[in-house]
């Protein structure tokens, strides 16, 4: 049986929770399998607003087991408090498993991360101050602490003081901060142990018997293809694969598993941070697609840059990732508009690019080449075909299908559950 990975094409926050969603009770599985709680998901269910960070969007299907893959690395108090949070909302989360390899993020990679970024001055990346990067950057150094560690005191006390040795002359010495104590650390991280336990196994051998089993896996990306480590915007990315590729080493998956491929763009693009941003609107535009798509970080409340649809970049994921089925989401947020434009191609210096440039520093001086479409007038919340859009809508979304180089199986036309157009099945 398949296992289905859930990407997203453009800089992250387009809807992969929807998504998810979509497939609804046929899924036995969802893993998050890169990132920490430095990205989330809003999902809308009825009445009510649910942003997840660092659990899975199928903790909210009931049957469904959510897992936190290996290529996770986890902050524990936002995960327990997360937990703790929808079990007040009658969310049942005790199906919830952790895998043994997914890396913690201590007290002191937060710190780091922080200082890091004010020190960088203007030259910033934009972090979101979580302690993502640097722990990954301990799980590269073979420095990092896993949640497996947890259970070992002597183990993690080694572990914890190995990486001070150094973590510490950075902080006082060059950072001008205070230096972090081996006990307090490790007490900070074994008050997780005994509640954490039950959730904790090999999650890849887990995986691999539900899908001998006849179970259909979903793998969730954090993040998206152009915030993956290797292939986004370097060095404006995060500090994993967002792709599908870090899907089967996030998750312990073998690449012969992966059946479909799903990648979830915006009508419209975003991002957060720093980078280069080729059709964003610095205009009152930008500024009513921002209100009207309530583009604001789920996780950290940031105001998100707006811009129109790329075509370069939703065929750049298309190819990076192996695209089978595409979902476009927020195609509500455009009603109203009197035309829209859509990139098509860049201007990099007098010579035209129809795909995304080879070096960062040509992608950084591209500007937008332009196709603009008629907009519309009509409410499209309720519909529920293709033929249900006014022509303008639909002409819209199937230039975009004949662009990105992939099908379109669902488009997205509100917040709730169900506002949206199936156009394909995305589970055969």
């Amino acid at each position: 049986m398949p296992a289905i990975v859930l990407v997203g094409a453009q800089w992250g926050d387009e809807g992969k929770g929807k998504a998810t969603d979509l497939l609804g009770s046929r899924i036995d599985a969802v893993v998050k399998f890169n990132g920490g709680n430095n990205a989330g998901h809003t999902i809308v269910i009825g009445t009510e607003k649910y942003a997840l960070h660092l659990l899975p969007s199928g903790i909210l299907t009931p049957g469904v087991t959510p897992i936190i893959g290996n290529g996770v690395v986890i902050d524990l108090g936002v995960l327990f408090g997360e937990i703790d949070a929808l079990e007040q909302r009658g969310v049942d989360t005790s199906k919830l498993v952790v895998s043994a390899n997914a890396h913690v993020i201590t007290s002191y990679n937060r710190t780091l991360d922080n200082v890091t970024e004010r020190f960088l001055g203007k030259h910033k990346i934009g972090t979101t101050g979580r302690g993502i990067g640097p722990t990954y950057a301990d799980k590269m150094s073979r420095i990092g602490i896993r949640v497996q560690d947890l259970f070992d005191e002597s183990v993690l006390r080694a572990k914890v003081a190995g990486a001070l040795n150094t973590k510490n002359q950075l902080l006082v010495k060059l950072y001008n901060r205070k230096a972090f104590d081996v006990d307090a650390v490790v007490a900070e991280l074994q008050a997780y142990a005994e509640r954490l336990r039950p959730m904790v196994t090999d999650t890849s051998l887990l995986l691999e018997q539900m899908l001998q089993g006849g179970a259909n896996v979903v793998l969730e990306a954090g993040q998206a293809t152009l915030l993956d480590v290797d292939f986004g915007t370097y060095p404006f990315v995060t500090s994993s694969n967002a792709t599908a590729g870090g899907a089967c080493t996030g998750s312990g998956i073998p690449p012969t598993r992966i059946s479909r491929v799903i990648a979830v763009a915006k009508a419209y693009t975003t991002r957060v941070g720093e980078g280069p941003f080729p059709t964003e609107l610095l205009d009152d535009k930008g500024d009513a697609l921002r209100l009207a798509g309530a583009e604001f970080g789920t996780t950290t409340g940031r105001p998100r840059r707006c811009g129109w649809f790329d075509a370069p970049i939703a065929r750049y994921a298309t190819r990076i990732n192996g695209v089978t089925d595409f979902v476009i989401t927020k195609l509500d947020v455009l009603t109203g508009m009197d035309e829209v434009p859509v990139c098509v191609a860049y201007d990099v210096d007098g010579v035209r690019h129809d795909e995304v440039p080879m070096t960062q520093a040509e992608f950084a001086r591209a500007v937008p080449i332009y196709e603009t479409f008629p907009g519309w007038t009509e409410d499209i919340s309720g519909a529920r075909t293709l033929d249900d859009l006014p022509a303008n809508a639909r002409d819209y979304v199937l230039a975009l299908e004949q662009m990105i180089n992939a099908p379109l199986s669902a488009i997205g036309v509100g917040p709730g559950r169900d506002a949206v157009i199936a156009v394909r099945a995305l589970l055969d």
